[in-house]
C-alpha cells in the first residue's frame, strides 16, 4: 500500500473507534495478530476494543478531530484533538500505528491533556 493509503486507513480506524465503531474498525483495518502498547489493557485485541467501546460509551459526545497524519514506509503516526465533553478541556493524542501487509500490526498510543491555563500563546494544535 501507498503512504496515502495507509494514512487513509490509520485515520479511518481512528475516526471508526472513537465513534464507537470499534468492531467495524478492527475488522476492515486490524490485522489477525494485532497488538498495541497502551499501559492501562493487557496488549491483546480483545482488551483495547473492550477499552474502546467502554470510552465511547461514557462519552458519547465526544469530538475526535485529525490535525495532521505522516507515514513512512509501515508506520503511520496521527496528531488529533479530542475533547471527550462539549465543556471539557482538549486532550492532544498521538497514535503511531505499524503496517503489515496493509492492516495494523501494532499501535502506540500517547495523550497529553491540555492545562486550564497555558503560557504558550500557539496552543497544543
Amino acid at each position: 500500500m501507498t503512504d496515502t493509503k495507509l494514512k487513509q486507513a490509520a485515520v479511518d480506524f481512528l475516526q471508526m473507534t472513537a465513534a464507537g465503531q470499534v468492531e467495524q474498525a478492527f475488522e476492515r483495518h486490524a490485522g489477525p495478530q494485532f497488538r498495541h502498547h497502551n499501559p492501562y489493557f493487557a496488549s491483546d485485541a480483545a482488551s483495547i476494543k473492550a477499552g474502546m467501546l467502554e470510552n465511547a460509551g461514557r462519552f458519547p459526545e465526544m469530538v475526535f478531530e485529525v490535525q495532521r497524519a505522516i507515514a513512512d514506509g509501515a508506520l503511520v503516526a496521527v496528531h488529533s484533538r479530542a475533547r471527550m465533553t462539549q465543556d471539557g478541556l482538549d486532550v492532544a493524542i498521538v497514535h503511531i500505528l505499524r503496517f503489515e501487509d496493509g492492516r495494523i500490526a501494532e499501535m502506540w498510543d500517547i495523550g497529553q491533556a491540555q492545562p486550564e491555563t497555558m503560557p504558550n500563546e500557539l496552543g497544543m494544535f
